[in-house]
């Protein structure tokens, strides 16, 4: 099995800043890459941010400006820092890591419990 814990979620006012942490155990073979979802009341599960094994980033046109992914693989942690916050970036933020269990082994995806950010206007 694979845990992911969250941290670093919080209330904050508009324009503030948080730093979201999510560290995996377990006994996988390899993470190929880490990241975060986030749902707002009401909407769907969207993705926010990813990182590779290999360094690849990637992030949405709405929130690449202001968030920013990083990675150690040395402790299989995962980093959101997030900048200038608005309300609209209310919402359960999920980690997620897509796991290897083995040499050409497919894939599997796991995910934390999922922490609140609440931005206040």
């Amino acid at each position: 099995q694979v845990q992911l814990v969250e941290s670093g979620g919080g209330l904050v006012q508009a324009g503030g800043s948080l730093r979201l942490s999510c560290a995996a155990s377990g006994s996988f073979f390899s993470i190929i890459a880490m990241g975060w979802y986030r749902q707002a009341p009401g909407k769907q599960r969207e993705l926010v941010a990813t990182s590779t094994s290999g360094g690849g980033t990637y992030s949405p046109d709405s929130v690449e400006a202001r968030f920013a992914i990083s990675r150690d693989n040395a402790k299989n942690t995962v980093y959101l820092q997030m900048n200038s916050l608005k309300p609209e970036d209310t919402a359960v933020y999920y980690c997620f890591a897509n796991v290897n269990w083995g040499p050409q082994l497919p894939a599997s995806r796991y995910w934390g419990q999922g922490t609140q950010v609440t931005v206040s206007s």
